[in-house]
């Protein structure tokens, strides 16, 4: 039977990424994830928060580091790593990090005093397909770009 360790994790978060580097000049970034789970317990919803501890290698750590903040929500697609060691105490001690292999971060949109009505949206929407079609392109054309 073949192992598998594959993660994956939605969340926001929770401090500005810190980048170092090792002695031989690869990069690593880490930064913390606050992932929230809902259910019900009884008949009230609750919320439990895990925190999980990200570290991304190389160039994608250079990439979390420029586009990571705090707050910002993110999903990360990685493995389990477990660290071992022996404390100046005498005691084991173990930490279990996830390693970043792919990481999405959510959509940066400015916080206004108030959200636009769903009509106000759709009224945009139409405005923009009109002059798209005054243009000459057509709306098949545009693609979404997603990182």
């Amino acid at each position: 039977m073949n192992n598998l360790n594959s993660v994956l994790i939605e969340g926001n978060m929770v401090r500005d990424p810190l980048i170092r580097s090792t002695p031989k000049g690869t990069q690593i970034c880490t930064f913390s994830i606050a992932s929230n789970r809902f259910y019900r317990h009884d008949s009230n919803l609750e919320k439990e928060t895990g925190f999980f501890v990200v570290e991304a290698w190389g160039k994608l750590a250079n990439t979390c580091s420029i586009q990571g903040r705090k707050g910002r929500g993110v999903r990360v697609v990685g493995r389990l790593k477990q660290d071992r060691w022996t404390g100046v105490d005498g005691k084991s001690h173990n930490k279990i990090a996830i390693v970043a292999e792919h990481v999405e971060y959510r959509s940066d949109f400015k916080k206004t005093e108030e959200a636009p009505l769903e009509t106000d949206v759709l009224a945009e929407t139409a405005i923009f397909e009109q002059e798209i079609e005054a243009a000459g392109e057509s709306i098949e054309e545009l693609q979404a770009v997603s990182f």
